[in-house]
C-alpha cells in the first residue's frame, strides 16, 4: 500500500476529529492516529509559531491557570492556540491542533499555551523546546502512576532544563524552588509567591506532613527563608477581591472563580503573562483582564439546573480538596461527593484519609457516589459527617441529589472521570458548555 502524504494524513486526522465531535467530542483518538501515522506532526506545526510554545505543568491548577494565561495573553494581542479541553497528553495536543487548523493546514496562531501532564511533558520537551514554562507545584497526586513525589519533581526538572527563554516558578514550594538550578544558561528564572500572612493557608506537600501541620508557620518560614523576590505576589484577598504586588507595586482586581486556590493561580498566570509579553506588557490591562476570566470546565464551573446553581469541583489530592472545602460554608450548600478510581483519577484513593472533613459536620453530605462511594462514605463516617445516601451509580446518584437538594445551591466534589460523566448526565437536563 502506497504511503500517505503528510497533507493526506492531516486531512484523515481532521476527518476523524470531526466525527468524534459528532459523538460528543473530548476524544484524543485523532491525536493517536497522528502519533502513529505522522509522529512529527505536533513538533512541526508548533515550530512554525513566531512566539514559540508556553508549557504549564505541575500537580495542581494546570487547567485553570492555563485558561487564565491564554485569556491574559489574548488581551495583549497574541493569537493563542491551546489545548483548551484539558486533554493534557501529547496526543491531546495533536487532537487540538487538528481541531483548530483549516483544511489547508493553516493554524491561525502566533503562540501556543499548553497544559501538559508531568510525565507527558517530559516526552514533549524532547520534541519541542518550550520558550517559556510555568511550573506550579508538586503534591502527592496519583503516586500509583508516578511513584514517589521526587519522581514528579525530576520530571519537572527536565521541563525547566529544556526551556529556552523564561521559567516561572512557585517560590513557596520547596521542590519547585529547587528547580531553579536546572534552568539553562541564557534562560531567565522568574517567581510568583505569597505574602507571609497567606503562606499557612496554602501549605506545600512538606507542610501538610510536617510535625506541626500546615499551621506551623514558624517551621515553614525557617525551611523556605530566604525567598527569592517575586514578580507577582498574592498579598491578600476578601471574597472575590484580590490584592497583588506586581513588580513591587500594589494592585487590586477581582477573580470571579470559586475557591481560594484560584486566587493563587491568578498570581501564577499573571507572572507568566508578564514574562511572555516582556517589557511591552500592559500591566494595567493584564490585571483588569483577570476579572473577566470564567471557570474552566469542572473547576468551579457553574451549571444552572431548574433555576438552581450547581458547581462542579474537581478534587484529586488532599491539598486541593482541603482548599475547596475551605472556600465556602458547608451549611450553605447541598453537597455531593463522587469518587472514581479509573486510571485518569488515580487507582489509589488512600489520599482521602489525609483530608480533614470535619467542616462538613454542620451540613452533612447529601449523596456519595462513584466506584469508590463506600470508601468515601467510610471516610466521612470516621470524621462523624452524616451521609444521607450512598449511591455508587453516578446517573442515579445525580437524580437523587437534584431531587433532594430543595432550594439550596448545589456543589459536587468529584474526581476527573466522575466529573466527565456527571457533565454528560447534566447535559440531559441543563445547558452544559461543550468541551
Amino acid at each position: 500500500m502506497e504511503r500517505m502524504s503528510r497533507p493526506h494524513v492531516r486531512l484523515l486526522g481532521q476527518g476523524i476529529r470531526y466525527l468524534t465531535t459528532l459523538r460528543g467530542g473530548g476524544s484524543a483518538f485523532p491525536g493517536l492516529v497522528m502519533e502513529r501515522l505522522h509522529p512529527g506532526f505536533v513538533a512541526e506545526e508548533l515550530a512554525k509559531l513566531p512566539h514559540g510554545v508556553v508549557l504549564i505543568s505541575g500537580t495542581n491548577g494546570k487547567t485553570t491557570t492555563t485558561k487564565m494565561a491564554v485569556q491574559l495573553l489574548r488581551s495583549q494581542g497574541y493569537k493563542v492556540f491551546t489545548n483548551r479541553t484539558g486533554s493534557n497528553f501529547v496526543r491531546g495536543v495533536a487532537a487540538a491542533l487538528l481541531g483548530e487548523m483549516s483544511l489547508t493546514g493553516r493554524l491561525h496562531a502566533d503562540i501556543a499555551v499548553l497544559e501538559l501532564d508531568e510525565a507527558h511533558a517530559v516526552h514533549f520537551v524532547k520534541q519541542v523546546k518550550p520558550r517559556h514554562a510555568l511550573l506550579l507545584n508538586v503534591m502527592r497526586d496519583q503516586l500509583d502512576r508516578f511513584g514517589e513525589i521526587d519522581t514528579t519533581r525530576r520530571m519537572l526538572a527536565q521541563i525547566a532544563a529544556a526551556t529556552t527563554g523564561t521559567v516561572v516558578l512557585n517560590r513557596e514550594d520547596p521542590r519547585i524552588v529547587s528547580l531553579a538550578e536546572y534552568v539553562p544558561d541564557g534562560a531567565q528564572t522568574r517567581w510568583f509567591g505569597l505574602s507571609a500572612p497567606l503562606r499557612p493557608m496554602f501549605p506545600s506537600d512538606d507542610d501538610m506532613r510536617s510535625a506541626g501541620g500546615p499551621d506551623a508557620e514558624e517551621d515553614h518560614e525557617q525551611e523556605l527563608a530566604p525567598r527569592p523576590g517575586a514578580d507577582v505576589e498574592l498579598t491578600s484577598f476578601e471574597a472575590n477581591r484580590v490584592r497583588l504586588t506586581v513588580g513591587g507595586e500594589p494592585v487590586e482586581t477581582t477573580v470571579e472563580l470559586y475557591g481560594v486556590y484560584n486566587m493563587y493561580n491568578a498570581a501564577a498566570a499573571l507572572a507568566l503573562a508578564l514574562a511572555v509579553a516582556g517589557p511591552d506588557a500592559d500591566r494595567a490591562a493584564l490585571v483588569d483582564e483577570l476579572s473577566r476570566v470564567t471557570p474552566a470546565f469542572g473547576r468551579g464551573e457553574t451549571i444552572t439546573v431548574d433555576g438552581r446553581p450547581l458547581q462542579l469541583l474537581l478534587v484529586k489530592n488532599p491539598a486541593g480538596f482541603r482548599l475547596s472545602l475551605a472556600s465556602a460554608r458547608p451549611g450553605d450548600y447541598a453537597t455531593m461527593i463522587a469518587i472514581n478510581d479509573e486510571y485518569a483519577d488515580g487507582r489509589d484513593v488512600s489520599w482521602l484519609w489525609d483530608v480533614d472533613f470535619h467542616s462538613l459536620r454542620s451540613g452533612g453530605v447529601d449523596v456519595v457516589a462513584g466506584t469508590r462511594a463506600w470508601d468515601m462514605g467510610l471516610r466521612l463516617d470516621y470524621d462523624e459527617v452524616a451521609v444521607r445516601e450512598v449511591v455508587p451509580a453516578l446517573g442515579d446518584a445525580l437524580q437523587r441529589f437534584l431531587a433532594g437538594a430543595g432550594e439550596r445551591p448545589m456543589r459536587v466534589f468529584c474526581t476527573y472521570t466522575s466529573m466527565l460523566e456527571l457533565r454528560r448526565e447534566l447535559s440531559r437536563v441543563a445547558e452544559v458548555a461543550e468541551i
